[in-house]
């Protein structure tokens, strides 16, 4: 059963149409990796569908629930309910600061949820301790680690109980010493049946953990399909080009 429909999304900034009449479905416990080269609209679909960026035409839904549609978003209460459905993981953390790590992931559940600050509580150190943080608990973000911050931020977007997790990029922003950690976070979270989209950069990651994969260029979908039959045997010339700048 879908958990997310994309149908004839498009978004433009400007003249520059980055996202062409994109159609995309999520299945429940399916992993989908997105994969293409710099500027080709990942980052930008990914934006669309956890509202970060406003898409111009086209359909997405959450769970049966119409987000936009022709152009046209949900009224106040079903956005409510529609952002409570994903979460995300950013690049670069996004922590805040000025709060403890304990704080930084029960804030939300909180403060969103309505959650008694005794469970949000107990929820965050479960979460802590399964990304080995248990002892990060009153640490502040300057004291963590990239690799810790980014566990951290994994946390905190679990800590809502999303049905679809983005990830954009999540180790983009860590040395290559540190990516293996998250990756490891990402995998046990698949074998856990986590719905996840995970635009990325590590093609052996894409093709070992996801279910399917999206090779997106120039805006469009070039490709998509089982995760290992569309790395490993590419259909089309661009994909080919792309992939053979990857050592697999």
């Amino acid at each position: 059963m879908s958990i997310l429909e994309i149908k004839h999304l498009t978004k433009s900034f400007g003249e520059n149409e980055v996202l062409k009449d994109i159609n995309m479905t999520v299945n429940r416990g399916q992993v989908v990796s997105v994969i293409g080269p710099s500027g080709s609209g990942k980052s930008t679909l990914l934006r669309c569908a956890t509202t970060l960026e406003k898409a111009d035409g086209g359909e997405i839904s959450y769970d049966g629930i119409t987000m936009i549609k022709d152009g046209k978003y949900a009224d106040k209460n079903a956005m409510k309910k529609i952002k409570q459905k994903f979460g995300l993981v950013f690049q670069s953390f996004n922590l805040f600061p000025h709060m403890s790590i304990l704080r930084n992931i029960t804030e939300a559940p909180v403060c969103v949820l309505g959650m008694k600050k005794e469970q949000a509580e107990k929820e965050a150190m479960e979460l802590l301790e399964k990304m080995g943080l248990g002892d990060k608990a009153d640490s502040y973000p300057f004291q963590l680690s990239g690799g810790q911050q980014q566990r951290v931020s994994i946390a905190r977007a679990l800590a809502m109980h999303p049905d679809v997790l983005f990830f954009d990029e999540p180790t983009s922003a860590l040395d290559p010493e540190l990516t293996g950690e998250i990756l490891k976070v990402i995998r046990e979270l698949a074998e856990e049946k986590m719905t996840m989209v995970i635009v990325t950069h590590e093609i052996v990651f894409a093709r070992e953990v996801s279910d399917y994969v999206v090779f997106m260029d120039n805006g469009y979908i070039v490709e998509e399909g089982d995760a290992h039959k569309v790395i490993n045997n590419p259909q089309s010339d661009r994909l080919q080009l792309f992939l053979s700048k990857f050592n697999q």
